[in-house]
């Protein structure tokens, strides 16, 4: 009588426990969110921001439901951060070196000329605690939440309108950009302006600018630089690896339930790890499309390439004197290149 006693009691329990989670989730209130991002359209656009609103809403049965707006509806295309922080909208996907003005932290975690390579970048984020520190330092810094989203392998060096080969050509050279390579485009010779990204064909067009770097091979067709711009030069030295983020309204975030958190922590991940091997297959693609459509493809010299290497580091040197939470991420991402600094000996095979 005393074990059945017990067992009656057990599943009273567990049918009480059942109804309050399902309660819970019936009871949980479902919420409509605005999305602000810095993107006219592209991949960013789609295979970005659109595919985790769509992930997010498909993993919460629904409670969570994103509408994407294109930059500039919602606010300021670079000032994302600021437009989610005061409750304009609940959520928003940039690149966080928009903010670099304010924190030039946001480039160690955003990628500049002396960061890794994507397939490091990917696990020092997810397995050396590159995330944990990325969200503190939102956290802390900017009042949002914010996690990665999005992830670009090296981006092309510039769509020119000149070629583009040595040093010398870099001198005086009116390039669009953004981050940290406009203070060390200077120190290469080059005259670097920034602006949003609906503003750089035109711009490019009309003679504004001489060149402009945007994103990889594959992201780059959708703008049609290559239609105004003969030279595509390559690799991507200022940019060998682009994490994008998304933020939410701390407020809005808070507002549900912690389970609807978790489904869309994971579909941001997702969305990263897909990005990745999408941008990186569809770019071994898009080299032979320039090439067709008449650009020709330069490849930087090799000391242009040891340069900005070198003033890349140099840059990061001075700014971790200045700013501890650069100095903390940076000395990260520095421990973490040093682990994997033999990586290439026991990961790739020759022959």
């Amino acid at each position: 009588m005393e074990v059945l006693g017990k067992l009656k009691m057990l599943a009273v329990a567990a049918v009480v426990g059942f109804g309050a989670l399902f309660s819970a989730e019936a009871g949980a209130q479902n919420v409509k969110w605005k999305m602000a991002t810095s993107w006219g359209g592209g991949p960013l656009m789609e295979i970005g921001a659109q595919a985790f609103a769509d992930k997010v809403k498909l993993f919460t049965e629904g409670r969570v439901d994103i509408q994407v707006f294109p930059g500039g509806q919602l606010g300021s295309a670079l000032k994302v951060a600021e437009t989610v922080r005061n409750g304009v909208v609940e959520v928003g996907h940039t690149w966080m070196g928009y903010d670099w003005g304010q924190d030039k932290t946001t480039v160690v975690f955003g990628g500049f000329a002396g960061s890794m390579d994507s397939e490091r970048m990917l696990h020092w984020l997810y397995e050396a605690g590159g995330a944990e520190m990325w969200a503190q330092f939102r956290d802390e810094k900017f009042g949002v939440v914010s996690m990665p989203l999005f992830i670009r392998t090296a981006e092309v060096f510039l769509h020119s309108r000149k070629a583009v080969r040595t040093l010398d050509d870099l001198q005086g050279l009116k390039l669009r950009t953004a981050g940290a390579w406009l203070e060390i485009s200077k120190d290469l010779g080059a005259a670097p302006v920034t602006m949003p990204g609906a503003e750089v064909y035109t711009s490019l067009e009309r003679g504004a600018i001489d060149a402009t770097e945007w994103g990889t091979l594959w992201e780059n067709i959708s703008p049609g630089f290559h239609k105004i711009a003969k030279y595509v030069i390559i690799p991507g030295v200022h940019q060998p690896v682009a994490p994008f983020e998304v933020m939410f309204n701390k407020d809005a975030w808070n507002s549900i339930s912690e389970r609807d958190r978790t489904l869309i922590q994971q579909a941001a991940k997702l969305v990263t790890f897909e990005t990745w091997t999408r941008i990186g297959q569809e770019d071994a693609k898009a080299l032979e499309f320039f090439r067709t459509s008449g650009n020709e493809i330069i490849e930087l010299d090799e000391d242009v390439q040891k340069q900005t290497k070198k003033l890349a580091t140099e840059w990061a040197e001075k700014q971790a004197k200045e700013n501890p939470w650069f100095e903390k991420a940076w000395r990260s991402q520095v421990e973490f290149e040093t682990l994997w600094k033999d990586a290439s000996r026991y990961r790739n095979v020759k022959g």
